[in-house]
């Protein structure tokens, strides 16, 4: 992969402060992060990355988690792109894992997903903005009918939750602390250190 990177006039940044510095050495020690929203452009960025990876070897990836959420379908991408890999994901959740960056952290088989003390888990059903005439409101209704049902039943098989108490959970914004997303089986373990990844 290319790391290099250039300032506002073209010069090439160099030292350990430079962009490209940073994303060699997390690309060299197999981790990734995903930090704030979620959107098509980070989709591409992490799935790139991932498929370079997985072209290295098979050597576990490390993926650091902390967002609000994001593009529903964004988020799809980077979970189906988790299980297509050959390599094993560890995903760690840190400040907040949200909504479309929920769907992301379950990505990982529950033995892989750990979590920082202090992180929040946030589950919900999909927001809507519907707009145009009433027909394309109505087309767009239902498709966000569909994309909660299809999350509700990813966030299921994922939990071993019941379907009926997931969909009651999401109705509304459903906050939990590390423990309760242990409880709910999003979590797999609590970890204060890396050397606790196993």
């Amino acid at each position: 992969m290319d790391f290099s990177a250039s300032d506002e006039e073209g010069k090439e940044i160099k030292g350990p402060h430079s962009p490209s510095f940073m994303e060699e050495k997390l690309f060299r020690s197999r981790s990734l992060t995903i930090f704030g929203e979620i959107n098509e452009k980070l989709a591409r960025s992490v799935t790139e990355r991932l498929l370079a990876l997985a072209s290295e070897n098979s050597d576990p990836i490390f993926l650091y988690v902390s967002s609000p959420g994001g593009h529903v379908e964004s988020g799809d991408v980077i979970y189906d792109m988790i299980k297509f890999i050959t390599p094993d994901v560890k995903v760690i959740g840190t400040g907040w894992v949200a909504s479309a960056a929920t769907t992301i952290y379950l990505a990982a088989d529950k033995e892989s997903r750990y979590s920082l003390p202090n992180t929040r888990f946030l589950i919900h059903q999909p927001l809507g903005g519907s707009r145009g005439d009433a027909t394309d409101i109505a087309i767009q209704a239902d498709q966000i009918v569909r994309t909660r049902a299809r999350i509700n039943q990813l966030i299921a098989d994922e939990t071993g939750q019941s379907i009926e108490r997931v969909a009651k959970d999401t109705d509304r914004d459903f906050w939990m602390s590390v423990d309760e997303a242990i409880e709910y089986g999003i979590v797999g373990k609590v970890i204060s250190s890396i050397e606790e990844i196993q």
